[in-house]
């Protein structure tokens, strides 16, 4: 039987050999001699620490400077290079490894050590897990009676705005993002004083369920901060969908959206001033999404 040292030696073996024909970029050859140390130690190095902004796998390219340049404002997959008609195996690994980090961020719960350090009320729809949540978007747009009534007993009927926070397709999005979102919103409308209600956060939560919530609170404006669907390069990614008297069924456009919510994208902090921005200029002319001229 073959055990899990003997594979990583034999990775490692493969690697020398890969990097010793020319085979692998620089930074897999670092890779591999790092791999040759680590395994004695039972240690293989993270594929995922590796900038890929700055590899180049094709062999004597035309214009190495263009390439590099193109490769330092775009997050895609590109000066890969193929051995016959295949990825070499560095690229194929690493595109693997991506796809694992999505998984995970689709998969997994948010913890609830996450939901009690920042104190947030923690409420579900009606989906009763994930599988369920990933295979019937309409119960997770939707609360039980008793899951109803304690939002609105937390919220109460005084607060013209209301914020919560859904795990939606990205935990990782929303652990990453929403509390410096959430605060910097919150204090941009207090300096213009504007009461947001008590922050909560809704588990198996959709898009669709600040309607609900609108309804149950008859709140004026519903931010929800939410985790969007991972890619393969990134899976911080948030959203912020706002919406003017939500209501069920209400059409999407109808719903004001702030996508793209991460380090490589739109800053939280930043996000979350913005988003409070709109939350004024909503309240003002009583409107969103494309009835809303921005």
């Amino acid at each position: 039987m073959v055990s899990e040292i003997d594979i990583k030696k034999f990775v490692a073996q493969a690697l020398r050999e890969m990097a010793a024909s020319g085979a692998l970029s620089q930074g897999a050859i670092s890779a591999s001699n790092a791999a040759q140390t680590a395994v004695s130690g039972d240690i293989l190095p993270d594929i995922l620490e590796e900038d890929l902004s700055s590899r180049i796998n094709v062999p004597n390219p035309h214009n190495r400077e263009a390439l590099l340049a193109i490769k330092k404002i775009t997050p895609a997959r590109i000066g890969v290079w193929r051995t016959g008609t295949r990825c070499l195996t560095d690229t194929m690994l690493r595109f693997r490894a991506d796809h694992a980090v999505a998984m995970d961020a689709v998969f997994t719960d948010v913890p609830d050590e996450w939901i009690a350090k920042n104190n947030l009320p923690k409420f579900k729809t009606k989906c009763e897990n994930k599988d369920v949540f990933l295979t019937r978007p309409d119960l997770g747009r939707r609360f039980d009676d008793d899951e109803a009534a304690k939002i609105k007993s937390l919220v109460g009927s005084q607060n013209k705005v209301v914020v919560f926070i859904a795990d939606g397709l990205s935990t990782t999005a929303v652990t990453v993002n929403a509390m410096d979102a959430l605060r910097s919103m919150t204090d941009g409308l207090a300096a213009s004083g504007i009461k947001t209600s008590p922050p909560f956060f809704v588990q198996y939560g959709r898009v669709g369920s600040e309607d609900s919530i609108s309804e149950i609170t008859g709140a004026e404006v519903v931010v929800c901060l939410i985790g969007e669907r991972p890619g393969l390069v990134t899976s911080e990614s948030m959203s912020a969908y706002l919406c003017y008297h939500a209501h069920l069924d209400i059409p999407e456009a109808k719903r004001t959206v702030v996508s793209n919510i991460h380090k490589g994208g739109t800053p939280a902090v930043e996000a979350g001033s913005y988003i409070a921005d709109l939350v004024k200029m909503m309240l003002e002319k009583k409107a969103s999404g494309l009835d809303l001229k921005l």
